[in-house]
This record gives C-alpha cells, sequence and structure tokens, in this order.
C-alpha cells in the first residue's frame, strides 16, 4: 500500500492544478448561460437549434451503426478465422486512422460530387444528361454518415478485436457442442462477453460525431459543432456561441452517462484462472474470399480511395504556393504539435502519479477529471477558453491601465496568442496521455515505491529512477498519439489560432473550403503521411500478434 505523506501531498495539488486548467472551458461555456445576447439566443433557440440537435443526434446513431456493422464483422474474422492476406489486413484495418474524417469528405465529396470523375464517366458511358438519372447526395445527411462511419469504424475494430482475442476457447468450444454454428456462436457468446468493450468503442465513435466540424461543415450538414462555429463568427456573438456550447455539452454528457448506466451492472470474468487462446478456424475457397472482400472494403473507402484522389489532384496541380507557404506551415505545425505533446506527457506524468500515491476518491476523481476533456467538442473548448481568457485579458489590460497610466494597452496576451491553442490542445487531449500513462503505473507492483521509501528516496527520486525508466515506451507511445492528434485537430486549430498563424490542417480547410482541393490535396498528404505513425506503432506496440495461435 502507497501512503500519501508530506511533500506527497504536492502531488495531489498539481493534479488539482491541471484539473483546473481542463475544466476552464466547461465554465466559460457554464457562466455564458443567462448572458444578454440581443436576441440572438433567442432566435437560435426558436429556428436553427431543433435542426442542430436533430442533425447530431441522427449523425451519431447513423455512424455508430455504420461503425459496427463494418468494425465487429471484421474484427471477429481476423481474429477467429484464418484466410488470405488476414495477417496483413489484422492491421491494415486501423489505418483508416491516420486519415482525419474532414480529409475523407474532401476526397470522397469530389469524386462522387456531379462533376466528379465518377458521375462524368457514368454520363459519358450512357450518353445521360443531369435528370436522365438519380445517383447518391454525397453533401447531404445520409453522405456525412457514410463518411464518418468509414473513417471511424477502426475505434470499434480495435476494441472488439481485443475483447475477442481475450475469449476462452473453452467458453467457444462449449457454445459448439451445444449445436451452435459459428454465426450463433458469435452472436450468443462472442458479443455478449465483449460487450463492455463494444458499448466503449461506440461510445467514443458518438463523441468523435458530436465534435466533427470539417466534415459535416464540408457535406453541409448543420450540427451543434458548425452552428457554434457560425454563430461566433456569423453573427458576431460570442455569448450566444458559449449557450450553444452549452447545449452540445449536455448532449455529450448524457452520452457519457448512458454509456455508464449500460455498464453500470453488468459483469464478465473468466470461469477459470487459466486462459486459452481462441484457435482459428481455415477458410478457403469462396469463404475466405468473401471474408478477404469484407475486410478489404472499408479499407478501400476509408484509406485508399482518399489517399488516391489526394495523390492523384498532387500530381495533377497540387498547391501552387507550397514551395513559399509549405515550410511554414510544416515548421508551425510540428512546433504545435512538439509542444503540446511535451506539455501532455509532464500534465499526464503529474497526475497519474498523483493518483497513485493517492489511491483514495480525490486522487481518481481529479484523474478522471482530467480524461473527461477528450468528450468536449473543439468548438466548446474554443469558446469556453475564449469567454474565459478573453475576461482574463481584459482584467490585465485594466490592471494596466490604472498602474502605467498612458502605457500602451498589453492586447490579448492569453486569447491571441498561442498560448490559447496550447490549453485547449491540453484540455482535447490529456486524456490519451493519462490513459496510457495509467496504465503502465498500474502494471508497475506498489512494493516498488515501498522499497524505494524503506531505502530513504522520497517521491520525486521514485518517479525518476523507478517509475520513468520502465514507462520509456508508454511515454513515447502517449507523446506520438497527442502529438498526431494536435496536427489533425481542426476545429479547435481555426477557432483558437493567433493572427497569421497556420497550420496544415487550417491550411487545407481553407482551400477545401473555396473549392480549391487540387491545392488542398499537397496538405492532405502530408498531415496523412504524419498520421500513419503512431498507427503502426499502435498496432506493433500495443497490440502485437499472438504467437500461440494456429489454425485448425
Amino acid at each position: 500500500m502507497i501512503r500519501a505523506r508530506g511533500i506527497d501531498r504536492w502531488w495531489l495539488s498539481a493534479s488539482l492544478l491541471v484539473a483546473c486548467v481542463v475544466a476552464v472551458p466547461v465554465a466559460g461555456v457554464l457562466a455564458s448561460i443567462g448572458a444578454e445576447t440581443g436576441g440572438v439566443w433567442a432566435h437560435l433557440a426558436s429556428t436553427r437549434l431543433p435542426d442542430y440537435l436533430a442533425n447530431t443526434l441522427l449523425l451519431a446513431a447513423g455512424v455508430c451503426v455504420i461503425a459496427a456493422v463494418l468494425g465487429i464483422p471484421a474484427a471477429w474474422l481476423v481474429t477467429m478465422y484464418d484466410f488470405p492476406g488476414r495477417r496483413t489486413l489484422s492491421w491494415a484495418l486501423l489505418l483508416p486512422l491516420a486519415v482525419p474524417a474532414y480529409l475523407a469528405a474532401y476526397a470522397l465529396t469530389d469524386l462522387l460530387q456531379f462533376s466528379g470523375p465518377v458521375q462524368s464517366f457514368l454520363r459519358e458511358l450512357t450518353g445521360w444528361t443531369a435528370g436522365d438519372y438519380w445517383f447518391p447526395e454525397i453533401r447531404s445527411l445520409p453522405g456525412a454518415i457514410v463518411i464518418l462511419g468509414f473513417s471511424l469504424y477502426p475505434y470499434v475494430f480495435f476494441g472488439a478485436r481485443a475483447a475477442f482475442g481475450e475469449q476462452s476457447q473453452g467458453l467457444l468450444d462449449a457454445s459448439r457442442t451445444l449445436g451452435c454454428g459459428p454465426v450463433r456462436t458469435a452472436m450468443r457468446v462472442g458479443l455478449p462477453v465483449a460487450r463492455p468493450a463494444l458499448i466503449g468503442s461506440l461510445a467514443l465513435v458518438m463523441m468523435e460525431c458530436v465534435a466533427d466540424f470539417g466534415a459535416v461543415e464540408h457535406c453541409a450538414v448543420d450540427t451543434l459543432a458548425t452552428g457554434i462555429y457560425r454563430t461566433w463568427l456569423g453573427l458576431g456573438s460570442l455569448d450566444a456561441a458559449a449557450q450553444l456550447s452549452s447545449v452540445a455539452l449536455t448532449v455529450v454528457f448524457v452520452l457519457l452517462v448512458a454509456e455508464l448506466l449500460t455498464r453500470r451492472k453488468a459483469r464478465f470474468n473468466r470461469s477459470t484462472a487459466k486462459h486459452i487462446a481462441p484457435r482459428r478456424v481455415r477458410l478457403s475457397g469462396t469463404r475466405g474470399a468473401l471474408a478477404t472482400v469484407f475486410c478489404i472494403f472499408p479499407l478501400t473507402i476509408g484509406l485508399l480511395l482518399p489517399v488516391g484522389r489526394f495523390v492523384y489532384l498532387s500530381v495533377l496541380a497540387g498547391d501552387a504556393r507550397a514551395g513559399e507557404l509549405f515550410l511554414p506551415l510544416i515548421r508551425n505545425t510540428l512546433l504545435l504539435g512538439i509542444i503540446a505533446a511535451a506539455i501532455c506527457v509532464v500534465l499526464a506524468i503529474c497526475v497519474t502519479y498523483a493518483s497513485r500515491l493517492h489511491r483514495g476518491r480525490c486522487g481518481t476523481v481529479l484523474r478522471e477529471v482530467c480524461r473527461s476533456g477528450y468528450a468536449l467538442p473543439g468548438p466548446v473548448i474554443a469558446i469556453g477558453l475564449l469567454s474565459v481568457l478573453g475576461w482574463v485579458d481584459h482584467r490585465l489590460n485594466d490592471a494596466q491601465s490604472a498602474l502605467l497610466p498612458g502605457a500602451p494597452p498589453l492586447g490579448l496576451v492569453l486569447s491571441g496568442s498561442i498560448v490559447a491553442v496550447l490549453i485547449g490542445y491540453q484540455t482535447r487531449f490529456l486524456a490519451i496521455g493519462v490513459t496510457t500513462l495509467q496504465g503502465a503505473f498500474d502494471r508497475a507492483p506498489a512494493k516498488m515505491d515501498d522499497a524505494s521509501r524503506t531505502l530513504g528516496a522520497g517521491s520525486l527520486r521514485t518517479l525518476l529512477s523507478v517509475h520513468l525508466p520502465m514507462m520509456k515506451l508508454s511515454i513515447l507511445t502517449a507523446g506520438m498519439l497527442v502529438f498526431v492528434d494536435v496536427i489533425k485537430e481542426l476545429p479547435a486549430t481555426l477557432m483558437l489560432r493567433p493572427f497569421n498563424f497556420d497550420t496544415l490542417a487550417v491550411r487545407v480547410y481553407q482551400l477545401a473550403s473555396d473549392e480549391r482541393l487540387p491545392e488542398a490535396s499537397t496538405g492532405a498528404l502530408a498531415i496523412i503521411v504524419l498520421g500513419l505513425l503512431p498507427v503502426v506503432l499502435l498496432h506493433r506496440v500495443l497490440d502485437p500478434e499472438p504467437s500461440d495461435r494456429r489454425a485448425i
């Protein structure tokens, strides 16, 4: 048992400070409730809010269905069966995570819209004109659901594959002995036992749908995320945007509570201490080919088509100003990514180590508060931070005017600088660092800390000499994951960045919004290439191929 004493309480204080920083956007949003908006909020509530709310909920529900239909069967196939290409597909199915949803939306809408190559080829082949045939409208709510479904299914695939891999061969054999075929075994044994992991993965997909801005904006779908951005810039009302953010915050809270209630009474334990990993059944002939085709299909839509389209457009045209702007854009992007990742790792170490030293409710609550920011949409974080940091900037300028009359004003010290962007990133992505490092701390037995204390080492020396050397790989993984999420992040960067400070994501968004996708393709490919690194690391380090599995 690790006991906190003396200076150890400083770790709890540091964790409390980090939790307060994460809670700043929420405080800013809640403080705006009831503020006077000059009738803007009343107008939104009576006209646009029902559409925003309905589209957001329909989007989340539809994407969850597609992600489940794609991710769960694919995970079951690569876990329980051996078929042509299985070894490659087992990790390749994660690669669409490297393609941000807004980039997938840009590429797929360009391919499938009326002036795109697919419909143009169809008209040339048949001689049809615009009114002679029907083609699904990609820039619509159903189109956004399909695009996000193929972009986010890897979350479900990864969670389902891990859960299926932990199931016991004895349980599956018992099901088959009782007369259940492969499908009934999957439905009656595989899915119920994996339900906690599946619900958690689908909850993450729902959060991503609520938070998405770039994809739905490009597909012309009005959601809470796009409404917040338009209210702030189009209507010029930060308070009304913050009040709209409170609605998005409520939706996120309801989703989180529903996920907790769904799993509250569920308990899934192994009946024996010995665990026998499932043995894969060999599929050959038609069945093996069908399994391969089914797994290749989401990979094609989610990765190969967007990447192929961007490569084609980049070779055909590309960004004419790439030589002028590309190096500054890469510099800004890498600068934000490296600084944000380094800060996030340091803060995550403080939070997780404090919860290790203080095993009571206080340490746990603070740790969970620090993880809660990942559920907040980027526009909500941005509006909440602008409200709070803008207020602080005004107070600083008032204090300077009182102390130094006639001196030039300080200006927007916090809300108009890179500080706001970095705070927003910590609020959004600290959960990644905390979750990764918490697992590393949990793998270290408490007796290691007790032995260190017995030898006279304090908590800081124990951390530096004992824990950190053992956690190098986890620290590197957390840093890389945060780094790439920062590179892909669009709404928080777009709304919080200083003037004349653009990143690759912002440049791609601006060009795509102006229908200049060939120019945006260069930056899009750069984002995708950078995003592939942690996905490969995620597979090779966190999800190695078991060595004791054999096909039968």
